[in-house]
């Protein structure tokens, strides 16, 4: 299926590592021109680099802090300096899994507060950003890169993702009559650099081992296996592009049927 998105314009924050890398890389091989935005200049030039060899798209990266409303802004008016317009907003720039995974007694609100702040916060702050150049074209995709904790009650981070459902309905309403759709994606148990490292915090805390939770993730899953990044990044790219032009406000699980709630 041709996506037709050929000199689209994407942001995608958190864009050096893991699923935002791959869904850069999907995008930029169906001809998308993308900025890469993180805070680590060094990681984000490797990545770009690494793309753009691979695609011929044009991939820019460009440093900026989700929590810094200035920073936000600026990295979008760099984006249409360099790139001429923004069509497309994934937004993944999070601490992976959470910061607070521990009991009530144990958790620091602080870093509760830091959750928000960098995810829920941060991903409105990007869509606040780029809304007025997706208005002016008449045209926007932005993408929210949830997370299954939302979906349950396992861990107080969770909160973060349920709270970006909520934001990414009240932003479809309210964008929709302009031509931009707003949606969640909650990826399951995924292959990235980051996901080995919940497999030992898991196996501490459970007095097992790490092989041993990666195995229990495999055994509660229907399709009996880890998904890979490039999987949640063809559905995204779906998402992004004029082809899922009637999908708004939803939210929608990319996880081998992990989740085993029923959700109408």
């Amino acid at each position: 299926m041709d996506l037709e998105l050929t000199g689209r314009v994407a942001v995608v924050t958190g864009g050096s590592l893991g699923i935002g890398r791959a869904v850069a890389r999907e995008l930029a091989r169906e001809g998308v021109n993308v900025v890469i935005t993180a805070r680590r200049q060094a990681a984000l030039e490797a990545t770009a680099k690494e793309i753009e060899a691979e695609t011929g798209s044009r991939v820019v990266p460009l440093t900026s802090d989700t929590t810094d409303t200035g920073s936000v802004r600026a990295m979008v008016a760099s984006t249409v300096t360099e790139l001429g317009r923004v069509d497309i907003l994934v937004n993944g720039a999070a601490a992976p899994s959470g910061l607070v995974r521990n009991s009530v007694e144990e958790a620091d609100p602080e870093l509760l507060l830091s959750d928000i702040d960098t995810k829920v916060v941060g991903y409105f702050r990007c869509a606040q950003a780029v809304t007025p150049h997706m208005k002016a074209n008449g045209y926007g995709r932005i993408v929210n890169i949830g997370g299954l904790t939302g979906r349950s009650s396992h861990a107080l981070s969770g909160m973060r993702n349920l709270a970006v459902v909520h934001m990414t309905k009240a932003l479809s309403d309210q964008l929709g009559p302009s031509g931009i759709t707003v949606n969640t994606v909650h990826p399951g148990v995924v292959e990235t650099e980051h996901i080995h490292e919940l497999y030992e915090k898991e196996a501490a805390k459970r007095g097992i081992t790490a092989a041993e939770v990666e195995a229990d993730f495999v055994a509660r899953t229907p399709i009996r296996r880890v998904l890979t990044a490039e999987e949640v990044a063809e559905t995204i790219a779906f998402l992004a592009s004029p082809r899922a032009a009637a999908i708004t406000g939803e939210s929608l699980g990319i996880d081998g049927g992990l989740t085993r709630g029923v959700f109408l």
